[in-house]
């Protein structure tokens, strides 16, 4: 198909920001070689992409779709209900829309959408980030044109003809934060001569380690340590409760951070959670990184994420059922140890794959320019 019309591509996935920052990245990066490429976002009502992918400049629109739980409610009453109506709207979408091709990283409202665009025929591709590949990729991957992974041996999820390596796609502001650390610390308004700790839960937060930090306040005090601290907007109100009353000058606390590079930039060592999205951040930032692997995820698969990341001396691991009594002092003392920090940084970033976002793009382009 010639671009005698400027393309025109849909791009789907959300729910949390695993699954929307590399739709956001495979937009961004297909924008800066087709500048005039017309890109709509398909995305569930109510959920974090209906705020965050207009926040990026990109028009998105909302399917009535959401996940089914794991006990008896009105929502999965209304499961399928919501999936007809969804895959209904999302045939007029494409109808209208018509798309050259079509995204779909994964969450909830991916999947009507995939599958109306393969019913219609139309090129798509498949962006699976984790190394367990969800059940929304799972279903629409016989009838997909290429799906783009992140880890090896994905032939047990995947047809193995239709895969491709490519890394996941991360915000392209993250390549160079080491050329911002001036400007992250005015943005933080923090001290150049202190280590700064950043804590980080996903987008959605983690109560093990917003307690973990909680409870150990005055320790990281009192060692001179400034702490960047992003609870989750599910959490702010509990940790603010956790800590009133005591100092907090060393202390930056938010639901939400917008500016990660600037996070990254500032930080010497960085707790996370093992999520994909979070895993190919910290290659690329090229961070010292204690990681707490969630236990409420499918097959356990952020402590692979994890261990992928301990087995190269990459990354250091506490488990989370550990993190009340490690977590803090694990990172403290590798805030201490220079020499520990500088080896981490130069193996994790051994690991990342800066082009990924590209390489996405370039299997899109194969699909789409005859």
């Amino acid at each position: 198909m010639s671009a005698s019309t400027p393309y025109r591509i849909i791009i789907s996935g959300g729910g949390t920001g695993g699954h929307i920052f590399p739709a956001l990245a495979i937009a961004h990066a297909f924008r800066e070689r087709h500048p005039d490429a017309d890109i709509l976002f398909v995305g569930a009502e109510g959920r974090m992409e209906m705020t965050r992918v207009p926040e990026a400049g990109y028009r998105i629109v909302g399917l009535w779709i959401s996940g089914l739980q794991r006990k008896l409610t009105l929502s999965n009453l209304l499961f399928p209900v919501k999936l007809i109506a969804s895959y209904l709207k999302a045939s007029r979408i494409i109808q209208s829309f018509k798309p050259h091709a079509v995204v779909g990283t994964g969450g909830y409202a991916s999947g009507p959408i995939m599958m109306a665009a393969t019913r219609k025929r139309i090129p798509t591709v498949i962006q699976e980030q984790n190394s367990y590949a969800g059940l929304t990729n799972k279903q629409v991957a016989s009838k997909a044109s290429v799906i783009c992974v992140a880890y090896p041996n994905m032939e047990r999820y995947f047809p193995a003809g239709k895969i491709r390596f490519t890394g996941n796609p991360v915000r392209k502001d993250i390549l160079d934060v080491d050329q911002k650390r001036v400007e992250a610390l005015r943005e933080f308004n923090l001290q150049q001569e202190k280590r700064t700790l950043l804590v980080l839960g996903g987008s959605l937060g983690a109560r093990t380690i917003n307690e973990s930090i909680s409870a150990n306040l005055a320790l990281l005090a009192e060692a001179g340590v400034q702490v960047i601290w992003q609870t989750g907007k599910m959490y702010i109100e509990s940790v603010k409760a956790q800590v009133a009353g005591q100092d907090l000058a060393p202390f930056r606390i938010y639901d939400f951070i917008k500016r990660m590079d600037l996070a990254y930039a500032a930080s010497d060592v960085v707790i996370s959670r093992a999520g994909a999205l979070a895993i190919s951040e910290l290659c690329l930032a090229k961070r010292p990184a204690v990681l707490v692997p969630s236990p409420n995820v499918a097959e356990d698969h952020q402590t692979k994420n994890a261990l992928a990341l301990v087995n190269e001396g990459a990354a250091l691991m506490v488990k989370d059922g550990d993190a009340a009594t490690q977590l803090v002092q694990q990172a403290l003392a590798l805030l201490n140890n220079s020499d520990r920090c500088a080896q981490l940084s130069a193996n994790i970033a051994l690991l990342g794959k800066p082009r990924a976002a590209d390489e996405i793009v370039d299997e899109l382009e194969k699909l789409i320019i005859r």
